[in-house]
């Protein structure tokens, strides 16, 4: 018995509207034991968009996937996709396909078994097999190598095996559990510009799990922030990046440099900082709602958005004094630890080949910064 000729490998719409979500997860929560491992979490996946749901570990971001793909069912809520509820639908009957972090390859099967493993459960008829599994490594710029074992591949060829066989079925979502951590740094970032591509050709929904901050921003349309179970923030790379929540999200997204202290009453368009340590001078803020003025605070800023100074800036920016502690070149970029005050250590980075003024271990400095940058999370 043989399936119908099936169309060429790309994620169809079907007869539902693009924009309407792939994936509903409705209020799901999830409990090991007297542990809630996923506290009331909801979101949802557009259709063609790569996703991924950010965290330390044990934020909770496995027990999400693993709901998705039908391992384990929420304690509450709903998984919904394309309008149909997954409750009790086993993995195999869900269309989605999972890419491990081991990539979970037969060692004894070659490449095209591999790939072509799930058409020939399906019953597939051979020549449909034959002509699916060569669009599929033809995506993943394998083909040529068909008769290889995984054996005789590198990280990243077994990577891109492990997606072609993901693709080869045309789920409606693709899930990536960690999907680049086996590989090396080069072949990590050469791989994110690899599979960012293949996503977008083939049309693929993605969600992937991950905790490296930097490979979610380069990948995503939008990134999902968890942290103890929950859902804290969700949007566009850049949003997150540069308008956190709070405290936790900016301090896992990138190096927040911090600074306590009280907010005071306006000045011209922007509002007085006065730091805890009373050595450093008042600072002007962004302007924030009046009955903030008063509250303790912390001022957050990234390292990008300070310049550092052997002089006095003639511009009336925020300021701070600090001193050189520590200098790390990383070849792109040096990176300087400076002590504010007594007991913090902010970093700022300069360029290489930026021909500025060297800077010295043991140099007083001046910080300075834009009145508009920065974010105050309060207490």
């Amino acid at each position: 018995m043989t399936t119908p000729s099936t169309p060429p490998l790309s994620i169809p719409d079907g007869s539902r509207s693009a924009k309407l979500p792939v994936i509903e997860i409705r209020g799901i929560v999830r409990r090991h034991g007297p542990v809630t491992a996923v506290d009331q979490v909801s979101f949802e996946v557009r259709r063609g968009e790569f996703f991924s749901i950010l965290g330390p570990s044990g934020a909770g971001k496995t027990s999400v996937l693993r709901m998705l793909a039908g391992f384990e069912d929420p304690d509450q809520g709903d998984v919904l996709i394309d309008g149909r509820s997954m409750l009790g639908v086993p993995p195999n009957r869900r269309p989605l396909n999972l890419v491990f972090q081991s990539y979970a390859l037969f060692p004894h099967l070659t490449v095209f078994e591999n790939v072509a493993f799930g058409l020939k459960m399906r019953r597939v008829a051979p020549p449909l097999i034959a002509e699916q599994v060569r669009e599929a490594l033809t995506m993943v710029k394998l083909l040529g190598k068909e008769s290889r074992l995984p054996a005789q591949l590198s990280g990243g060829e077994q990577q891109r095996v492990a997606l072609a066989r993901a693709l080869v079925n045309k789920p409606a979502v693709v899930l990536l559990d960690e999907p680049l951590a086996a590989l090396d740094q080069q072949l990590r970032q050469e791989m994110q510009v690899e599979l960012k591509s293949i996503q977008e050709q083939a049309g693929l929904t993605c969600v992937c799990v991950t905790h490296h901050q930097e490979e979610a921003m380069m990948m995503s349309d939008r990134i999902a922030v968890m942290h103890q179970g929950r859902m804290w923030q969700i949007g566009a790379p850049r949003e997150v990046y540069e308008r956190p929540c709070n405290l936790f999200v900016s301090r896992f997204l990138g190096v927040s440099n911090e600074l306590p202290g009280r907010l005071e009453g306006l000045v011209g368009e922007h509002r007085r900082f006065q730091p805890s340590d009373d050595e450093q001078p008042p600072l002007l803020v962004h302007p924030v709602s009046d009955e903030e003025a008063g509250r303790s605070a912390t001022l957050s800023l990234r390292p990008e958005q300070l310049r550092m100074t052997h002089e006095r800036p003639a511009r009336p920016d925020p300021l701070l004094r600090g001193r050189i502690e520590k200098t790390l070149f990383s070849g792109s970029n040096t990176k300087y630890l400076i002590r504010v005050g007594h007991d913090r250590l902010w970093e700022v980075r300069h360029r290489s080949g930026t021909h500025l003024p060297p800077f010295a271990l043991g140099e007083p400095v001046f910080l300075s910064w834009s009145a508009s940058d920065g974010r105050l999370f309060f207490e």
